[in-house]
Parts: C-alpha cells; sequence; structure tokens
C-alpha cells in the first residue's frame, strides 16, 4: 500500500467529519457605487465558501470589496465546499455562464490534492470551464489560485505533510502551466502563504484544517494581486 493510497484514505476521513458551512448560493451582492459595472463570479471549494472563517471575511466578499474601490461590483458566489474541479464543471458552470461574468475567481485544488485525482482528468476538466467561460465572454479574466499547501494542516497526519505538499506541488504546476498557455492568471497561494502556515498555527480554525479569518486574510494580498494583473 503507498503513501498515496493512504493519504487519500486519511484525508476522505477527515474531509467526512469537518461539516463546512454551505455558501451563499447564487446570492447577488454589490459593492461599490463608482465606476465601470463589472460582474464578478467566485467558483471553487470551501476555500472560496469561506469555510473556517466568517463568510463576510472570506476571500469571496474581500476580494469583491476590493474590486468596488474601483468598480460597480455584481458578486455571486457559486462556490460549494468538498468541490473537485469536476464538480465546479459539473455544478457550477451553468450558473457562471448563464452570468457571463467579467472577473472570475476559481479557488479549487485542495480537494483534488487530498482525493489524489489525477493530473490529466484535472486539466480536462479545466480546460472545458475556461473554454465554457471564454464562449459566454471573450474578453473574461479567469485567476486560478491552485491548491493552499495541504502539508500545512494541523489535521494531517505529520508522516502524510510530505507527501501532502509534494502532492500539491504538482497540482500547481498544472494549473499555473493552464494559466500560462490559457492566458490565465494563476495566484500562486501555497508559495506565497504555505510558510506562514506552517509556522503560524493560529491561522487555522478550530478545525485544524479550514484556514480562520486571519488565515484568509494571509491570502488576500496574493489574490487582490493576481487580480488586478488580470484587469491591467
Amino acid at each position: 500500500m503507498t503513501r498515496g493510497y493512504v493519504l487519500g484514505i486519511a484525508m476522505m476521513g477527515i474531509a467526512a467529519t469537518i461539516s463546512g458551512a454551505q455558501p451563499v448560493a447564487s446570492e447577488v451582492v454589490t459593492f461599490g457605487s463608482e465606476g465601470p459595472p463589472l460582474i464578478y463570479v467566485v467558483m471553487g471549494d470551501s476555500t472560496a465558501a469561506g469555510v473556517g472563517g466568517s463568510y463576510e471575511s472570506g476571500i469571496a466578499v474581500s476580494t469583491a470589496r476590493d474590486l468596488g474601490k474601483r468598480f460597480r461590483v455584481t458578486m455571486t458566489n457559486v462556490a460549494v465546499s468538498g468541490a473537485r474541479v469536476r464538480d465546479v464543471r459539473r455544478n457550477q458552470l451553468a450558473d457562471a455562464e448563464g452570468l457571463k461574468p467579467d472577473v472570475v475567481l476559481l479557488s479549487v485544488g485542495a480537494n483534488d490534492v487530498t482525493h489524489l485525482t489525477r493530473i490529466g482528468s484535472m486539466r480536462a476538466d479545466l480546460r472545458t470551464i475556461v473554454q465554457r467561460l471564454k464562449a459566454v465572454n471573450p474578453a473574461v479574466k479567469i485567476v486560478l489560485t491552485g491548491s493552499p499547501d495541504m502539508g500545512s494542516p494541523p489535521r494531517i497526519p505529520r508522516i502524510l505533510r510530505g507527501i501532502a505538499s509534494c502532492r500539491t506541488k504538482k497540482v500547481n504546476r498544472m494549473f499555473e502551466a493552464e494559466a500560462a498557455q490559457q492566458r490565465l492568471i494563476f495566484a500562486p497561494i501555497a508559495a506565497e502563504t504555505g510558510p506562514l502556515f506552517r509556522s503560524d498555527r493560529s491561522l487555522f480554525a478550530e478545525d485544524r484544517f479550514h484556514p480562520n479569518n486571519r488565515g484568509y486574510a494571509t491570502w488576500l494580498p496574493v489574490l487582490t494581486k493576481a487580480i488586478d494583473q488580470a484587469l491591467r
């Protein structure tokens, strides 16, 4: 039995014991009163849904609020806790297409790391997501977070943290390569904030798995920089 197999079994067991809050699904929230209109859609997993902290302090609202300094933002969050890339394609993409977004934040990858999803399968699903979003708005700007460093949560058994980190890097190499090839923007949250989470366990929620408000706050500069880059 390989360590990778053990990682998958362990992570599925952990995920089953963590009760994630549901996102504010498809609720339309507006930010800003000046500037051009901008339709902003957030897609992905529990990180996009704000599990571990307050929704108002999560990455969806925080990035929308930042965009509201320059645009009249209409933000819709279709993210669902536990989603993998394939679930985004199957269950979230149609809603996003209907909104014809100007900017999309896709925060997904962590569950693909822990479930050992094949890279080729992830890539195919990601390409479908991008293709269909561009079909409804060829000018759409898409920002990918990839996976956070899944070797950092205290909930991960110590013996498996090394392989979880290696798996994170492999998954994120795919995201980064696809971003370069398809002219998307990759926001390197694992590389930029992983060391912070490893050194400061107070950045995790009580479940010892998801970031808390302070943890998500460390992502915000990385995400706002990436979104700003996408809009140039």
